[in-house]
């Protein structure tokens, strides 16, 4: 495989562009709002600890029952990109009814219509760029996927950046604002994408994956591991620094690495297998929870980010694929479920540090202890592997 020449390819690719775009637009509205949104929670309305976590917890509830549902069915529908648009209209009425709340009850009403069609967005348009890859460019499918979500992850920490200045120049409305934009424009590119709506594209089977139980929950820890950090660690480093806006620039980082990684992370999983590059990401989190858990020193938490950008690479890129290719003839299902284990990770993953008082670095005792248990799973499951494998050449 030539990485330079498969770039080149996809980009020549007719609607690979508006894809690109698209996601990459969608990643900068939801950057804008992500570190920012429990500290306005806090700050702005109030809320204590445990109505935070409340109000994030039941809007992903309803999150996940509209994703899997829809997911479901969404591979029987013609178009893809209606159920996106029509989630991505709902999000951004839901944002103006969140950022006029001035107490629980609205701010739960207000986040909940925003955040429940929003795993919508992500599984069918990752759904409708798998079916249109696997038809006109089969070969470079699975890491044309992966530059996608490294575009929208790039857009993702330019979000970051452009949120920490909004905040800065408007407070947290211009922030609601800009991730409202960031909805419209995903509305407005998709309406002049031109979706393929034909039968879902049958891959060949040896492109699949073999359906593991064991896999799902070791990704599921993996992810509940990455919510936690995901929704606390603003809260921590907003707590021993005192500045929102440092979470925003600690993310960022990220973006450095992150289309380099997940490119690499995507080659490499070609080469030597999906579980095997994500058993190497773990290593990298329990390395950065380890060090979050036992520092509280600002340079140390910028320093460690290109360790865990590697980790989130892999998780968003790689696994993505992984679980997508277990259901290979239903490319809508394989991609809602995805999502849906990332929602079912934040769930949970938002009420273990229920049980730590305050905001400090112990609580990331807790996704290090969930990530060392999922190590565990994949490097049983690769053994397992091995042994099958060695008996069938017997």
């Amino acid at each position: 495989m030539n990485m330079l020449s498969d770039m080149k390819r996809f980009l020549q690719i007719q609607g690979a562009g508006m894809l690109l775009l698209t996601l990459f637009c969608y990643g900068i509205g939801l950057g804008i709002l992500a570190p920012m949104n429990s500290i306005y929670l806090s700050e702005s309305i109030g809320l204590s600890k445990g109505q935070i976590v409340s109000i994030f917890s039941i809007s992903l509830l309803l999150n996940m029952v509209t994703t899997l549902g829809i997911g479901t069915i969404s591979d029987k529908l013609k178009s893809k990109k209606r159920l996106a648009m029509t989630a991505a209209a709902l999000c951004m009425i839901g944002l103006q009814v969140y950022m006029r709340a001035d107490n629980y009850v609205g701010a739960l009403i207000g986040m909940c219509i925003a955040v429940a069609p929003s795993g919508l967005i992500m599984g069918q348009l990752f759904a409708m760029s798998r079916n249109h890859f696997q038809r006109v460019a089969s070969d470079i499918v699975e890491m044309a996927q992966i530059w996608l979500r490294a575009g929208h992850s790039v857009g993702f920490f330019a979000g970051l950046l452009i949120g920490a200045n909004l905040y800065l120049l408007a407070d947290f409305r211009g922030v609601l604002w800009g991730n409202t934009a960031g909805y419209a424009m995903l509305f407005g590119l998709l309406l002049f994408y031109r979706e393929y709506k034909g039968e879902t594209v049958k891959a060949e089977a040896r492109n699949g994956e073999a359906f593991s139980l064991l896999m799902l929950f070791a990704l599921l820890m993996l992810a509940c591991a990455d919510a936690i950090r995901g929704l606390y660690l603003p809260l921590v480093v907003k707590d021993l620094f005192g500045k929102p806006e440092l979470m925003s620039y600690i993310w960022s980082i990220q973006a450095v690495f992150e289309l380099l990684f997940m490119t690499v992370a995507g080659y490499w999983a070609a080469k030597y297998g999906s579980k095997r590059i994500i058993l190497l990401g773990g290593f990298g989190a329990f390395i950065t929870y380890a060090v979050y858990a036992s520092s509280a020193a600002l340079p140390v938490f910028f320093l460690i980010q290109p360790v865990y950008s590697f980790f989130v690479s892999i998780l968003y890129g790689v696994a993505m694929g992984y679980v997508q290719r277990m259901f290979m003839s239903r490319t809508g299902f394989g991609a809602s479920l995805y999502v849906f284990i990332s929602l079912t990770a934040s769930l949970i993953g938002y009420m273990f540090p229920l049980f730590i008082e305050g905001y400090n670095p112990l609580i990331f005792v807790i996704p290090l202890t969930l990530v060392a248990g999922s190590l565990l799973l994949i490097g049983y499951v690769l053994v397992v592997d091995r042994k099958q494998e060695a008996g069938i050449s017997g």
